[in-house]
């Protein structure tokens, strides 16, 4: 039995890779990308908008991607965060805001990406001929397993809990000495993130925003 199980989740972790790996790193270059087109350069010249996952690996964000992944829980992970200078914008509050939502909706546009994938994928090879295929399956798998992970890593992002990055954007309409008192709440943030993640708190809340998400894009692409 612990064979099986551990081969199994061996298995899930395979298919949720490239997703995952995908989304948490082109999350990170879009706040690199937003930030330099606001007159930031600090990214690029730190060799942070690059698609080679090496300079955006975090090793505790990976350990808790593969923990999470093996164990069949929530998929959580992280990389690197990008570096931003906001002393170059010439909004910083609006900068940072923008810079914040790039990174999530880049994660939302990467699962509309797999959900189209999935859909030409079954339009073009046919479920029903093509399913004793194991390439095929992967494929389908890892493809359902994106459009799942990156609506997950779009809405966790969107929490409003400092220093995710729905912290940036409710600071952007607070007035400035409570956007601050706010913001300084960060160093409680990943606390405060782990106690929702294992309590299963966090799942209550990103459960029916992903599932709705999902199945709302799959049914518009005609899947379900």
């Amino acid at each position: 039995m612990f064979d099986l199980d551990f081969a199994q989740a061996l298995h899930t972790l395979t298919i949720a890779l490239v997703p995952a790996l995908l989304g948490i790193i082109l999350h990170e270059v879009a706040h690199g990308w937003a930030a330099e087109r606001q007159g930031d350069p600090t990214a690029r010249v730190m060799g942070r908008l690059t698609l080679n996952p090496l300079p955006h690996i975090d090793p505790v964000g990976l350990l808790v991607f593969g923990l999470t992944s093996l164990s069949g829980a929530f998929v959580f992970g992280w990389a690197r965060p990008v570096p931003v200078n906001p002393r170059y914008f010439r909004n910083p509050a609006r900068g940072m805001m923008l810079v914040a939502l790039a990174g999530p909706l880049t994660n939302f546009l990467l699962a509309v990406a797999f959900g189209v994938a999935l859909s030409l994928t079954l339009n073009f090879f046919p479920f029903e001929l093509w399913r004793q295929h194991t390439l095929y399956m992967f494929a389908l798998s890892s493809f359902q397993a994106g459009v799942v992970i990156n609506f997950g890593l779009g809405w966790l992002n969107l929490i409003p809990i400092p220093p995710l990055d729905g912290s940036k954007v409710v600071a952007y309409f607070l007035p400035g000495n409570t956007a601050w008192r706010y913001l300084s709440l960060e160093r409680y943030g990943f606390v405060i993130l782990l106690v929702l993640l294992f309590t299963g708190a966090l799942g209550h809340v990103l459960g029916p925003l992903v599932s709705g998400s999902a199945r709302g894009l799959l049914r518009l692409l005609g899947i379900l």
